[in-house]
C-alpha cells in the first residue's frame, strides 16, 4: 500500500511540472510563484520517498525480510 501511494505521489508530481511548465507559458509574470509550487511538489515526493523506505524498514525489522530491492510479489506480500 505505501509503495502504490508511493508511486501516486510520483505521478502527481510528474503531472504537477507540466501544469505548471504550461501556466508559466501563459503567465510568465508569475513565475517565482510558480517555482515555489515545483519546490513544494517536489519536496512532498520526497515525503513519500522517504515514508516508503521508513516503511521497508519496519518491515525488515519485523520479518527479516528485505524488500527494498525485493520483487513486486515480495513487497505485495509484506502488505505494501
Amino acid at each position: 500500500k505505501v509503495c502504490e501511494d508511493d508511486d501516486a505521489v510520483d505521478d502527481l508530481n510528474r503531472e504537477m511540472y507540466v501544469c505548471v511548465e504550461q501556466t508559466i507559458k501563459k503567465d510568465p509574470d508569475n513565475l517565482n510563484s510558480y517555482i515555489q509550487l515545483l519546490s513544494a511538489s517536489r519536496y512532498l515526493e520526497r515525503i513519500a520517498d522517504h515514508t516508503t523506505n521508513i516503511a521497508e524498514d519496519v518491515i525488515y525489522l519485523v520479518t527479516g525480510e528485505i524488500i527494498r530491492h525485493g520483487s513486486d510479489s515480495s513487497k505485495e506480500e509484506a502488505g505494501f
